[in-house]
């Protein structure tokens, strides 16, 4: 619970009269004065007589805690941060160290995001999520916590969409409700433009649009719900980093985590469109109200009126100086407010039916077909060898009879068979050189003997190989 963590009048200065001077002396101590070191309590005390000294507001005066001495009053104020548990105090050396409680610095960390407003880029927490899942995906043994990363910054963004627009609503009322040109523009461009609109949100309509990355986004996630082996591999990285209790609990989270990532990015559209909605309803009131912010003039139209029909009345062109004739140019379409377009929905178009020529499937098939007659592998040399090993575990070059192509590839690399494959089949096979050649119609090479290390019968190739 919240309240159980915290001490029980953490939040009695701010519900004193004085509140509002609290609250902006606790945010500063935490801005700018208390860092991540203790620090010496004559020094605090000097900064909170600073700070009050600058500070004298109606609150101040009508909190009968407060004392009018200078000194005596940074002296309550600080046993007031003390008492309530904003501030602990304790010796180092002899010399008495202030510094935030753990759980209140916490707090305070909330309090002072609220109080300077969320400006988000979306082009930052679009990379951050997708450096986070391409380095989960590339290194899952290594790095399964960058997927959890990766999870928690797309839920964070999320959030701050959600508020974003019902923050947007809510500046909103507040200039429609001002009656005061000069406070409603205020408000515009201070709490609306600078607080909580997105910061990057023009290159939204760009070909630089930070979303150009979540397809990748999308793609990736999906495709590492579809590999039953990534998923596991990321899951033994949780176990073996202690993030999960075993292998099925992990595979749970992982699969948590992508889906969140999933919807997060695959739903975001309809965030989007509530944010737009608001901000072209506001810049249209904004431009209307500048558009009438001018004084009307009733004689404006007559008096232009007449001025052109005694321009078209007149014989030729009036001689105006040019300084005169460009003070100001001609208005036109240029000048005219163009309201804000809305999003025309994407079209689907339906994907044609492709068809493959028989011809090219069956070249494709056979050249996967020859790729896998012509590689030697660890598994295709096991079983040639095991298939002709004598009883007592050896195999002479010479002996092996090569009837067809696939023998012959697999043959032309048995006097390498301990150093292939970086050695794998070394801790089963020695191969012995001897002075004789070899000579089947195939190839001319010189004569080897190959031995089972160890003693014992053979084992079962394709069980020892899967393994």
């Amino acid at each position: 619970m919240l309240f159980a963590q915290l001490p029980d009048d953490l939040f009695r200065p701010l519900a004193s009269p004085s509140r509002a001077f609290n609250a902006a002396l606790l945010l500063h101590l935490h801005r700018r004065v208390i860092g991540s070191e203790p620090m010496r309590k004559a020094d605090l005390l000097a900064e909170i007589g600073d700070f009050a000294a600058g500070r004298e507001t109606p609150e101040l005066a009508d909190d009968a805690s407060f004392p009018p001495d200078a000194i005596e009053r940074r002296s309550a104020l600080y046993r007031r941060f003390l008492e309530s548990g904003w501030l602990i105090e304790r010796r180092e050396r002899y010399v008495p160290v202030v510094e935030f409680d753990p759980e209140a610095r916490l707090l305070l960390e909330e309090l002072s995001r609220i109080e300077r407003g969320e400006t988000r880029s979306y082009g930052g927490a679009v990379l951050e999520v997708l450096g986070s899942l391409e380095s989960a995906l590339a290194n899952p043994g290594e790095r399964s916590e960058a997927l959890a990363n990766a999870a928690r910054e797309a839920g964070a963004f999320l959030a701050h969409l959600r508020s974003l627009a019902g923050s947007m609503r809510k500046i909103e009322d507040r200039i429609l409700r001002e009656e005061d040109r000069r406070a409603a523009f205020r408000l515009y461009f201070e709490d609306f433009v600078e607080r909580h609109l997105i910061s990057d949100y023009r290159t939204l309509h760009t070909r630089f649009n930070p979303f150009r990355f979540r397809s990748a986004i999308v793609r990736e996630a999906g495709r590492a719900l579809r590999d039953a082996l990534l998923i596991r591999a990321l899951a033994e990285g949780l176990v073996r980093e202690g993030r999960a209790a075993d292998l099925d609990a992990g595979e749970r989270a992982v699969r948590a985590d992508l889906a969140e990532i999933l919807s997060v990015f695959e739903g975001i559209d309809r965030h989007l469109d509530a944010v737009d909605e608001v901000v072209a309803r506001m810049e249209r009131r904004i431009a209307a109200a500048v558009r009438y912010m001018d004084r009307p003039d009733a004689g404006g139209v007559e008096r232009t009126a007449a001025a052109l029909r005694a321009v078209g009345a007149a014989a030729a062109a009036p001689d105006l100086p040019a300084a005169v004739s460009l003070l100001r140019p001609p208005l036109g379409e240029a000048h005219l407010s163009t309201p804000r377009r809305t999003r025309p929905p994407i079209d689907n178009d339906p994907l044609p039916e492709i068809f493959i020529d028989p011809r090219i499937e069956a070249f494709v098939t056979a050249k996967a077909e020859f790729r896998r007659r012509t590689t030697v592998t660890p598994r295709s040399m096991a079983e040639f060898v095991e298939a002709r090993l004598a009883a007592d575990g050896s195999l002479r070059g010479s002996e092996i009879p090569v009837t067809d192509i696939d023998a012959f590839v697999v043959f032309q690399r048995l006097r390498e068979i301990d150093v292939l494959f970086e050695g794998e089949l070394g801790a089963r096979y020695g191969v012995t050189h001897l002075t004789e050649r070899v000579s089947n119609g195939w190839l001319d090479c010189p004569d080897f003997v190959l031995r089972r290390v160890g003693e014992g019968p053979a084992v079962d190739t394709a069980a020892h190989v899967s393994k």
